[in-house]
């Protein structure tokens, strides 16, 4: 699409494909019309993110981009605190409906899309971009820490809230607690996360997460109380905002102009997991719920192996430490 369009511009047509999409789901509660609906709203999220991240690390200067985007992941906390926090005032007070709440939700999106694109100007991203997508060796590294980050994520989004939702039988109302939890949370912890980035680097930054994300996921398999489990939900979206350190050792080892085709392949690779998982641990949890967690361990446990091997200081040429052997350049 970039062979099209600006960078920029694609990311505003994903957020009206977002806002559109989320705006129609009341409208259509059928099969058919959630699964339109969906990917209509999915394919506007996932290409604006992609489009965000790529136009952050080009942006962005290096030794500061931790801290920018640990704010950037604040405001968004402050949006989905703002809008849970709605939801779980409003839900049964105002006896709102499906309709009301996504239609609001989709409008606000395109109200606030249409602004920025019309009081902002397009912006300089830098040295010009690949317009196709590229794999290089010596980004290998950050390749396989996508394609662990997209399942760990898969974990969270399916079976984390399954959990709450089937086992502990948590509503609307409840899940909307734990989320606007959630959103505060980063609101204030996020930019903390940025900065902390910029002191420890990614090495240890990254080494923290998984060594988290292992204890979590074990936890989350052997958890029997409700409250331990909201506890271990709100701990595990915490470390979410970790992921800033993947982007950035990334930003530090790429040429500049491998930045947006390679935000392109790494949506690819995260989303990899994202076919596989949910079906392939769909059909586990019907056999044993813990045995999916104890897998999220396990793969949160070849992340911590692989964040092991990120240089203290990466750069190109610097990519990846204890390497067996010196890979080419290409």
């Amino acid at each position: 699409l970039v062979l099209f369009m600006r960078q920029q511009t694609l990311a505003v047509v994903s957020l009206l494909l977002l806002g559109g999409g989320v705006a129609a789901t009341g409208f259509f509660p059928t099969l058919t019309g959630l699964f339109v609906t969906t990917f209509l709203m999915s394919l506007g999220f996932h290409y604006f993110a992609t489009m965000s991240d790529a136009l952050q690390l080009q942006w962005l200067p290096k030794a500061t981009a931790p801290a920018i985007m640990g704010r950037i992941v604040a405001v968004a906390a402050g949006a989905q605190l703002a809008a849970y926090g709605i939801i779980f005032v409003t839900w049964h007070t105002l006896n709102l409906t499906y309709q009301i709440v996504f239609g609001v939700a989709g409008g606000v999106t395109l109200v606030i899309t249409a602004f920025a694109m019309l009081a902002f100007p397009q912006y300089n991203v830098g040295p010009a971009q690949g317009k196709s997508p590229v794999l290089r060796r010596r980004y290998w590294l950050y390749y396989a820490l996508t394609f662990f980050s997209g399942a760990r994520r898969q974990i969270f989004v399916v079976f984390a809230i399954l959990l709450m939702v089937q086992r502990f039988e948590y509503d609307v109302e409840h899940v909307a607690l734990l989320f606007l939890i959630n959103g505060a949370l980063n609101l204030v912890f996020a930019p903390v996360i940025g900065r902390m980035i910029v002191r420890w680097g990614e090495r240890r930054a990254l080494t923290l997460e998984y060594v988290g994300l292992v204890l979590l996921f074990i936890a989350y398999a052997f958890v029997s109380d409700p409250i331990v489990a909201a506890v271990l939900f709100i701990i595990d979206h915490a470390f979410f905002a970790m992921a800033i350190a993947m982007k950035t050792y990334f930003q530090k080892i790429a040429d500049p102009a491998d930045i947006a085709p390679t935000a392109g392949v790494a949506f690819t690779i995260n989303h990899i997991a994202a076919v596989f998982i949910p079906a392939l641990f769909g059909l586990l949890w019907l056999v044993s719920p813990s045995a999916v967690f104890l897998s999220g361990a396990a793969m949160a446990a070849c992340s911590l192996v692989l964040a092991r091997m990120v240089p203290e200081a990466p750069e190109p040429g610097n990519e990846v430490i204890r390497q067996l052997a010196r890979q080419p350049a290409e």
